[in-house]
């Protein structure tokens, strides 16, 4: 689902990343144990999408909002973009939905979302 999701992203909205997100999917996405659960082929696809298609935003203002602190940086690359909305898995980061009017979508959703709008 978040492969569909991001290649749905890529051809109807747009993908923000800061250096900070930047640096955890590149590092999410090299991990050893992630490869019994994604494909190595599919694994490259996603890097090299992430390093082709994104806007970039250097975050300026600091965000304290979510219960894992490791997680407000896709707060604050929200606010540099000025997203209206954020599609994550984490549950941190779900909870506060809406955060500061921004919905905040698991991949499902998102997709069903847009699957509406095409209607």
């Amino acid at each position: 689902m978040p492969h569909r999701a991001l290649n749905w992203l890529l051809t109807h909205d747009k993908i923000a990343l800061s250096p900070d997100v930047e640096d955890e999917y590149f590092d999410v996405l090299r991990r050893p144990k992630l490869a019994r659960f994604l494909d190595p082929e599919v694994r490259a696809e996603v890097l090299g999408l992430l390093l082709t298609f994104p806007s970039r935003f250097t975050p300026t203002v600091r965000v304290r909002d979510c219960r894992d602190a490791k997680d407000d940086k896709y707060l604050e690359l929200a606010l540099a973009a000025g997203a209206t909305l954020i599609v994550s898995s984490d549950n941190d980061l779900l909870i506060l939905s809406p955060w500061r009017g921004i919905p905040i979508l698991r991949p499902a959703e998102y997709l069903a979302r847009a699957a509406s709008r095409e209607r």
